[in-house]
């Protein structure tokens, strides 16, 4: 099995560290040990991952070779690339992360565009991200369509700090960050569309997770009830009081598509509508309000 490099005697190049590290990881059970040592690597440089191919033969000083040796050990403790290096790219955009909100996942990029569909560019929309966390849906319509204004509600004062903290960085003044559980904070307003990638982990399924995801990440914003549903019910249940007549509830779900849809139907919802990922996988359940609710 291979061993971490001396810190001296020999000269440690970026490729040189990178052509130990890579198996180092693999043997560990890391995966894409390659992308992760690069990511590192450069977290360990100050610099960007790019600039490690043009300075490849650039010998590491020993002090850069203790801080990547570090960010090594966490990483093989299982803490997630993201939270080691403070960050995570999310559509076009580079979020800051840490323990206290989830890390934003590729598949959450597909109910960003399926909202964006729904929100025309040449109109302003009222939106309302429920769970927002790292505010990275938030975040990212708002950008998307400038003229629209958008609510991010989280119960977690932390998720919120760095959410806010988010919108700061990337200058999304049309960003509204508010504390409080489900629809209290917006209570008597009305949404064009309401969007959320709710908890819907069950509670058998957590033994089962990654480590990185079950030793890491907050329980609260992954699981919900033994079925996956307690949080998603309670959003159908509460929504069409929030929409507009002819508004849109688009819900991010795993493994419940059928059970999401069936709690739509039974409440009388409209168009219910399951989109797929791009594993083919249901990953979106989309629907609009009752006609007979009342619109505030």
């Amino acid at each position: 099995m291979s061993k971490p490099p001396p810190a001296a005697n020999l000269e440690w190049t970026v490729l040189k560290v990178l052509q130990w590290a890579a198996p180092y990881l693999k043997e560990h059970g890391i995966d894409s040990p390659r992308a992760t040592a690069e990511i590192l690597l450069a977290h360990a440089l100050h610099t960007e991952r790019v600039q490690l191919y043009v300075h490849h033969d650039q010998p590491l000083e020993q002090t850069e070779l203790a801080a990547f040796k570090e960010l090594l050990r966490r990483r093989l403790r299982r803490e997630p690339v993201a939270y080691i290096v403070g960050w995570k790219g999310f559509w076009t955009l580079e979020l800051t992360v840490t323990p206290e909100v989830l890390i934003p996942r590729p598949e959450t990029e597909l109910l960003v565009d399926l909202v964006l569909e729904r929100m025309p560019g040449t109109m302003p929309c009222n939106v309302l991200d429920l769970g927002t966390g790292s505010g990275s849906i938030a975040i990212t319509l708002a950008l998307e369509r400038p003229r629209s204004t958008v609510y991010g509600v989280d119960a977690s004062p932390d998720a919120l700090r760095v959410a806010r903290a988010n919108a700061k960085n990337l200058a999304a003044a049309n960003v509204h960050l508010v504390e409080g559980t489900w629809y209290a904070p917006v209570a008597g307003m009305t949404f064009d569309l309401i969007v959320s990638n709710p908890p819907y982990v069950k509670t058998s399924e957590v033994e089962f997770m990654e480590p990185e995801v079950k030793s890491w990440e907050p329980t609260g914003a992954l699981v919900s009830g033994t079925d996956g549903m307690d949080t998603t019910r309670r959003m159908i249940d509460g929504a069409a009081a929030h929409l507009d007549a002819d508004g849109w509830l688009l819900i991010e779900v795993g493994t419940q598509a059928a059970d999401v849809r069936s709690h739509f139907e039974a409440g009388g919802w409209r168009d219910v509508t399951t989109l797929k990922d791009l594993a083919s996988h249901d990953r979106v359940v989309a629907a609009r309000p009752p006609v007979a609710e009342g619109r505030g």
